[in-house]
């Protein structure tokens, strides 16, 4: 039942009285509410609308409206507000005010708050012990218009010297602080709109439960007594029954006027705004999230805009995903997991990250839980999988060099789809997990793509590519666009159509794989098949893989949440080695995306191309993105080709398509000799840094034998924790 529907069935059963005590200014509603007698806090800045907002809410719900300024500051005082302010000043003012409101009570209102009540904090405290405090986060554009019309005199910290746009900011975060809920109003948006999102918006708010994830395989057809809500997901990574987590009511559409008001955002405003959308305020609280949003995507990025987006040739352009501290696009999503984790671990347990990785993921993981600290970084440990033959010697050398906290990565002699592969199976055997909890007190989780929490914040540097594009004028908002995504496990294509969902633009989401091309092939044909399909080292390594896990995911999405259809074919998968997806469905999916696949040599020579052309360097995956694209695209509208890693991390396949001699054995050295050859992108700093420090000694390989790797994990326990007496 919605909030609306609620308070009109409760209208027939109850009267409001608003009751005015002798002794200080209280208000009550006899009426019953889903809020539970609690005032709706209705908080921004002056020219927000909180007024007249307040009073079409309370319209619409029946409640008392009662604004701070009119119906208690003024009748206490017994002098306009304006006239306050003149008499004592602005600190002297804050002091009265809070006073004043500290013997304020109202039960059931719609209370519109002045601009400055947030900024005396025992005030706000008393306020929130009954309130829900919403924010109308309003464009300052939109602000300052208004204030120039409505000639406003009566804002405290308007002296001479002091712009009303420097108050606006300073007081955003103070808003920031107090808030429950944010309303994220768009550029234009009139207060009825506003007034409509404020309902919406406390309806979420009331309704965690409604905001619950379900498994791939088994839908909604879980036990009604069991919910399963986002802090839930982040530490659980993998259903029980096998298969992913997806959010029940899907994704949220964003309005274009919220879009508009996004391009002039940075990375990380961005991001706060898209993540809060995803993320019920009671699983991650707002202050919480922008907290970690912030800390994810700051001076550890060499970029001050994150992912930026450059033009490359033609109608093409790049989207560079590896100016993170591990030069991959895995640290978009991997220097904030880790934070959500943290924040969402039960107390009293340890828990160990298990992650399965072709090259990326590793060093990713390794660095964005490293940042973790206190208590969180000593019971959380991490232990990487990575082929022995299928990583770069710059992976190899990344992932090696970590050796802070409960952390190791640990080489095995199979590919990434064995690692990948058994991973999934000790989650699966209750058994193992039974015996690590009760000897450790230790819990297993992951990082890869299959963990909801990996793949959502890649859904924020898809949508920003669009708006960056739009901010520099390339497309106006609505305008198509095609992005093109090397492709291994298909998480990153995954989130680039969830964007899409939420109401971004894309037309094509372009797949390219290298000559393993099982994507490629299922894309074309509907058939999924790996029988005597062997893995095949590439110059593309990160994308070297047969079994790729977001499919089920995309399938799932397609089909319309049929989680029956993909339970059977992911079971036949396991059992078979391959399934055929049943009629009409390979055309919904080919609607959505398209796919093609690149030679080892076509690689190569689109590196050297590129470079002659422009002197731009790109990896061997970007490359693989780039010989697709130019074989697919129409040239109808733009491309956007995301690169996935800087090119320092392959150099020896990178030395070879530009055709480069006498290549150092040295792989700083490399790195130096490619930095110098290109005009853009620039060396890595903080990969050199991690290089230089020569992790690796004494790395073991271990045997492609699963039992060998569950002694692995049980090692790292006791290497990492004590043992349960």
């Amino acid at each position: 039942m919605g909030l609306l529907s609620a308070i009109q069935i409760s209208l027939r059963t109850a009267r409001c009285r608003l009751c005015q005590l002798p002794t200080s200014k209280s208000w009550f509603s006899t009426k019953s509410t889903p809020l539970g007698g609690k005032n709706i806090l209705l908080m921004g800045p002056p020219g927000a609308g909180k007024t007249t907002v307040g009073k079409i809410v309370a319209n619409k719900l029946g409640l008392p409206a009662l604004d701070v300024d009119d119906d208690v500051l003024e009748p206490a005082w017994k002098m306009p507000v304006a006239a306050k302010l003149a008499e004592l000043g602005g600190r002297r003012f804050l002091e009265e005010e809070g006073r004043t409101l500290s013997n304020f009570s109202a039960s059931g209102c719609i209370v519109s708050l002045t601009g400055s009540n947030p900024l005396h904090g025992e005030a706000m405290q008393h306020l929130k012990q009954n309130g829900v405090v919403v924010y109308l986060d309003v464009d300052s554009r939109d602000i300052m218009e208004r204030l120039g019309r409505m000639e406003v005199n009566r804002i405290v910290g308007q002296e001479d010297g002091v712009s009303m746009r420097d108050i606006l900011l300073y007081r955003k975060q103070i808003y920031e602080k107090w808030l429950d809920v944010r309303v994220f109003c768009g550029m234009g948006d009139t207060v009825e709109e506003v007034a409509e999102k404020v309902l919406k918006a406390v309806e979420r708010y009331l309704e965690h439960d409604e905001e619950t994830y379900a498994s791939t395989r088994s839908g909604g057809s879980e036990s009604p007594d069991r919910k399963t809500y986002f802090s839930d997901v982040v530490i659980e990574g993998l259903a029980a029954d096998g298969g992913l987590y997806v959010p029940k009511k899907g994704f949220p559409d964003v309005p274009k006027g919220e879009w508009l008001r996004l391009i002039s955002m940075s990375y990380p405003e961005r991001a706060s705004v898209l993540l809060e959308k995803c993320i019920h305020p009671l699983d991650v609280s707002p202050l919480d999230l922008r907290s970690n949003v912030f800390k994810a995507y700051g001076d550890n990025f060499s970029s001050d805009r994150v992912a930026p987006v450059k033009h490359l040739v033609k109608n093409q352009y790049i989207q560079e995903l590896f100016h993170g501290p591990t030069a991959s696009f895995k640290d978009l999503a991997l220097q904030l997991m880790p934070q959500l984790f943290a924040h969402c671990l039960p107390p009293m347990c340890n828990f160990l990250i298990l992650v399965a990785t072709s090259g990326d993921t590793g060093s990713a993981v390794l660095s964005g839980f490293s940042r973790l600290s206190g208590a969180d970084r000593h019971r959380t440990g991490v232990l990487v999988f990575f082929p022995e033959e299928g990583v770069s010697e710059v992976q190899k050398l990344q992932m090696t060099s970590f050796r802070e906290g409960n952390a190791r990565a640990v080489s095995v002699l199979s590919d990434f789809d064995f690692c990948q592969k058994s991973i999934k199976r000790m989650f699966g055997e209750s058994g193992l997990i039974g015996h690590l909890a009760v000897e450790y007190g230790t819990v297993l989780s992951t990082a890869n793509s299959i963990n909801w929490a990996r793949l959502l914040p890649q859904v924020v540097y898809h949508s920003s590519c669009y708006l960056d594009l739009c901010r520099d004028g390339v497309i106006n908002f609505g305008d198509p666009l095609d992005v093109c995504i090397p492709t291994g496990n298909f998480g990153n294509a995954m989130s680039a159509l969830y964007a899409k969902q939420m109401g971004i633009p894309i037309r094509k989401v372009i797949c390219a794989s290298n000559h393993n091309r099982v994507v490629s092939d299922f894309l074309s044909t509907g058939q999924y098949d790996l029988q005597g399909r062997p893995l095949l080292l590439s110059h593309s390594p990160a994308i070297d893989i047969l079994k790729s896990s977001n499919l089920e995911r995309f399938i799932h999405h397609v089909s319309g949440g049929n989680s029956c259809l993909v339970d059977d074919l992911f079971t036949h998968l396991d059992a078979q080695k391959r399934f055929q997806l049943p009629e009409g469905l390979l055309g919904r999916m080919q609607q959505e995306v398209q796919a093609g696949w690149c030679s080892e040599e076509d690689c190569l020579a689109a590196i050297q191309e590129l470079h002659i052309q422009t002197g731009y360097l790109m990896d061997t995956h970007t490359a693989v993105a780039k010989v697709v694209a130019d074989r697919l695209q129409d040239g109808s509208c733009p491309t956007v080709l995301c690169s996935t890693a800087h090119y320092g991390k392959f150099a020896p396949a990178v030395f070879k398509a530009l055709r480069i001699q006498n290549v150092p054995p040295d792989p700083v050295e490399q790195l130096e000799q490619l930095g110098a050859a290109a005009s853009e992108p620039a060396a890595h700093g903080e990969m050199m840094r991690r290089l230089r420090q020569r992790g690796g000694s004494g790395r073991r390989a271990l045997q492609a034998d699963y039992s060998v790797l569950v002694e692995e994990v049980e090692s790292m326990m006791q290497d990492s924790f004590l043992k349960v007496a």
